[in-house]
C-alpha cells in the first residue's frame, strides 16, 4: 500500500519524509502552525514554522519560543519535501499548508472560511489532490448571512441599547473574533471598552490593522462611563464578577452557533448574532470542489455527516481524530491570554440540501 504523505498519528499530523508535524498537539521537534488558536498552536515544540504574521500572536500566547516566518506562498524544502503557507481567511496569520512531494499535492486547511472579512487575509484556493478540511459548520442549517448585513444589525442593536441607557457587552473570543467586530462596530455611536483579553490581543496586532479606538475597563471605570457604550469581551468573561459593574447591560454573543434555536438560551445570552470564522455548508462545498481534489479527509466538526455527503457526491472522503476542537476551542485561546451528535441525516441531492 502506497503511503501516504500526511499520515494522522497520536502527536498530530505528520510529514514522515520530512520529519516534521503540522500543528501538533504534543511536543514535537519541528512544527509547522497554521494559526494561533490554542487548539493548532501548543506550547513545546522545538521549533515552529509559521506565516510572519502569526509569529507575534503565538510569542504573545506561549513565552519565548524559537519561531520563523514565512511569506504568502513563499516555497521552502525540507528533505526535499515543498512547503509553502497559504491564507486561510480565517484570523489575522492564518494559513492553508501546502505540502508536495513525488507527484503528490496535500493541503491542510486548519480553519478557514471563505468570507473577506477585512482583517484576516482572504482565503486563496490551492489546487491539490488531497485536501484535509474542518468541518465544524457541516450541516446544510448553517447558511451565513453577508458580514456587512450581520455587523450592520450589531450597530443598530448597540444605537438602540445606548438609546435606552444601556450598556452593551457584546462577547467574542480575544484571537480573531474580537478584532473583527472592533474593525466594524461604529465609533460614532459611542465609546468602545474592552476587557483585559481583548485588548492585550488586540494590542499585539495594531500594528497590522487599523482598528477604532478603545478604552481599557480597569477598577477605576464607573457606571456612569460605560453606559450607552460598547464592552467587547471573551465568552469567559459570562457569569464573572468582573462583568457586574455594567449592570444594567444587555449582552449578546457573536457566533455561529447562534443559528442553533436554544443556543441563545442556553448560553442566558439576550441577542445572538450569526457571525462565524469558519465557512458555513455552502463554502465548505464551495471551497473543497474549487480545489480539484479527489481525496478530502474531515478532522474536525460534523465529521461523519459532512464525510458521508462526500462520498455521496463521488468523493474519497473519510475521517480522522484529531484534537482539533472547531469554535468551541476558541474558547482556551481567551483562557490562556487571560492566565499568560451526529444524529443528523443528510442525503445529497445535488444542492446540498437535508433530505
Amino acid at each position: 500500500m502506497k503511503r501516504q504523505l500526511l499520515e494522522f498519528t497520536p502527536k498530530g499530523i505528520y510529514c514522515e519524509p520530512a520529519d516534521v508535524y503540522l500543528d501538533p498537539w504534543k511536543p514535537v521537534d519541528k512544527a509547522l502552525i497554521t494559526h494561533g488558536h490554542a487548539d493548532h498552536s501548543r506550547w513545546g515544540h522545538k521549533k515552529y514554522i509559521t506565516h510572519h504574521t502569526n509569529i507575534p500572536i503565538i510569542k504573545h500566547r506561549l513565552g519565548d519560543i524559537l519561531a520563523s516566518g514565512k511569506k504568502w506562498g513563499e516555497t521552502f524544502t525540507i528533505n526535499n519535501v515543498k512547503f509553502s503557507f497559504h491564507p486561510a481567511g480565517h484570523i489575522l496569520g492564518s494559513s492553508q499548508i501546502r505540502v508536495e512531494h513525488k507527484g503528490q499535492v496535500w493541503v491542510f486547511t486548519g480553519d478557514y472560511k471563505l468570507e473577506d472579512d477585512g482583517v484576516a487575509t482572504p482565503y486563496e484556493n490551492v489546487k491539490c489532490h488531497s485536501f484535509i478540511t474542518e468541518c465544524t459548520f457541516g450541516l446544510p442549517a448553517f447558511l451565513w448571512r453577508p458580514q456587512k448585513e450581520v455587523i450592520s444589525d450589531i450597530n443598530s442593536w448597540w444605537a438602540e441599547n445606548k438609546a435606552n441607557g444601556l450598556t452593551s457587552i457584546l462577547f467574542g473570543y480575544s484571537l480573531g473574533k474580537a478584532q473583527r467586530l472592533l474593525k466594524h462596530l461604529d465609533p460614532d455611536i459611542g465609546k468602545i471598552y474592552t476587557h483585559g483579553a481583548v485588548e492585550n490581543m488586540t494590542a499585539v496586532l495594531r500594528n497590522m490593522i487599523d482598528f477604532p479606538k478603545t478604552e481599557l475597563i480597569t477598577r477605576d471605570t464607573k457606571k456612569v462611563d460605560l453606559a450607552g457604550n460598547i464592552v467587547l469581551a471573551p465568552p469567559s468573561a459570562q457569569g464573572s464578577t468582573w462583568i457586574r459593574k455594567m449592570v444594567p447591560y444587555v449582552n449578546a454573543t457573536a457566533s455561529g452557533w447562534m443559528a442553533f434555536r436554544g443556543a441563545r438560551r442556553r448560553r442566558a445570552i439576550d441577542k445572538g448574532f450569526v457571525l462565524s470564522d469558519h465557512c458555513d455548508w455552502p463554502g465548505l462545498l464551495k471551497a473543497i470542489k474549487e480545489t480539484g481534489a479527489e481525496k478530502v479527509i474531515c478532522t474536525h466538526g460534523y465529521t461523519a455527516i459532512f464525510s458521508r455527503y462526500l462520498r455521496d457526491l463521488g468523493y474519497d472522503a473519510s475521517t480522522e481524530s484529531t484534537q482539533f476542537e472547531g469554535e468551541t476551542g476558541e474558547i482556551s485561546s481567551d483562557t490562556d491570554i487571560e492566565n499568560k451528535s451526529e444524529n443528523t441525516s443528510v442525503k445529497a441531492n445535488g444542492k446540498g440540501e437535508q433530505t
